[in-house]
């Protein structure tokens, strides 16, 4: 009990500097990349810079796991890289991961360049929005595609020898990336002077680049990590929605709901909702085909297609049309991304079932929507047009008549016998205006 006083000062001596080192420990901010660059990732990247600036981290973990992107998207990124204060460090991970096409001019333009053991870097062919991949080398000819592919293979290829050369980095590796389409393991990337760590955690990131010099453009300064408080930032749910939009198969999915969704309503009138699912669905898609290599023509195949089943319902063409129309769709489908990259495409296992659903779905659905307005109408005024019935008295112009068992006062042109047979040629009020059924030849 007399050492109680002492304790308990110490107790509080002890949490206050607990506080104060809780206080001044620095904090690393970390965002995990796990897909294709497009717009949405690039500028969550950005906003993850900016926010790392403003909260004065000191030090950025980019974790990545890419196999590609889009060009402006992955230029975007690089000069936020080379422009910021706060040292950027990608991580290509976990084993098994990779930084391709895209990936490669990111984990190169960053300040500290780390893979986990089992990865890999290489294949740098990023596409254009609305433009095709950059083929690494393949045969030239005289066509403009060709020509604009070199173009933009000659414009990659400058870019990325000058992000190696700003970092060190092995400047020709970088250009056989881009231009040879290599790809190389961890062990190889870091024997080649490409990246800077091969590491198993982020732990051990910290550990290993605490100290380390870090060229900045504000200048060179000492990184401290060993013991740095992570905080790790994820995108809201709007940035996860629109990236989960831009994948190839879900825009291509989207679009098709939007067409069968117009057809609908066009085919049935007031039905509203399929329209309004429809609209939403292709506002989506076009929002998607901006963040996408999207190629014309295919676009134009696929509406072809449509048009070609639709006019099979009206136009009896044996096949033919039907045929032709789900070729159209399926060559669209295929040419809609217009790339070299296999993930920026869309699968043919999504490609296969939507054309066979949407012949069904032309065929039969609308089909049957046709149909139905163009059944004659059984009620109603127009219902009683055509119907026959029997003159009850003597008509001349007016009388009564029996009409799908109902009496009915009706006018005729003509004098009419009483218990003759009579044909509804229209209305004119409530009363029915009827004509003579003459009777059979012999």
């Amino acid at each position: 009990m007399r050492n109680l006083p002492i304790i308990i000062p110490l107790s509080v001596i002890l949490l206050i500097c607990l506080s104060v080192t809780s206080a001044y420990a620095t904090v690393v901010h970390k965002i995990r990349i796990d897909g294709i660059i497009n717009p949405v990732s690039s500028q969550f990247i950005i906003d993850a810079i900016v926010r790392a600036e403003e909260e004065h981290a000191e030090a950025l973990i980019v974790e990545l796991d890419t196999p590609g992107g889009l060009l402006e998207a992955t230029r975007d990124i690089v000069q936020e890289f080379l422009a910021t204060d706060v040292p950027i460090i990608v991580y290509v991970s976990p084993s098994g991961a990779r930084a391709g096409s895209a990936g490669v001019f990111i984990t190169l333009a960053a300040h500290i360049a780390v893979m986990a053991p089992g990865t890999n870097i290489g294949a740098a062919h990023p596409v254009t929005m609305g433009g095709g991949g950059l083929p690494g080398g393949g045969e030239k000819d005289t066509t403009g595609s060709s020509v604009m592919a070199e173009k933009m293979t000659n414009d990659a290829a400058a870019m990325i020898r000058s992000i190696a050369e700003e970092r060190g980095r092995n400047i020709d590796w970088a250009e056989s990336s881009v231009r040879e389409s290599k790809s190389i393991t961890a062990t190889v990337a870091l024997e080649s002077g490409v990246i800077d760590y091969i590491l198993p955690d982020i732990d051990s990131i910290l550990r290993e680049v605490h100290g380390k010099a870090i060229k900045l453009p504000s200048g060179e300064i000492s990184i401290e990590t060993r013991g740095a408080i992570i905080t790790l930032y994820e995108m809201d749910w709007r940035q996860r929605l629109f990236n989960k939009i831009s994948d190839p198969n879900i825009a291509y999915i989207l679009m098709m709901l939007g067409i069968y969704g117009l057809i609908y309503e066009l085919s049935n009138p007031s039905s509203i909702f399929p329209g309004v699912v429809g609209g939403i669905c292709l506002l989506l898609a076009f929002f998607a085909f901006q963040t996408l290599p999207i190629n014309t023509v295919g676009i134009l195949l696929i509406v072809f297609g449509i048009l070609l089943l639709l006019l099979e319902i009206k136009v009896p063409s044996y096949g033919l049309l039907t045929v032709g129309g789900a070729t159209s769709l399926a060559l669209g489908s295929v040419m809609l991304i217009d790339t070299t990259i296999p993930v920026l495409k869309v699968s043919l296992g999504v490609i296969i079932p939507t054309v066979i659903l949407t012949v069904l779905f032309a065929l039969f659905v609308v089909g049957l929507g046709l149909k139905a307005q163009l059944r004659k109408t059984k009620t109603g005024k127009e219902g009683l047009i055509g119907m026959v019935g029997e003159a009850l008295e003597d008509i001349n112009p007016q009388g009564k008549v029996l009409v799908n068992g109902e009496y009915w006062v009706a006018l005729s042109k003509m004098e009419i016998q009483k218990g003759q047979t009579i044909e509804v040629t229209g209305m004119k009020g409530m009363k029915l205006l009827i004509s003579q059924v003459s009777p059979p030849e012999i």
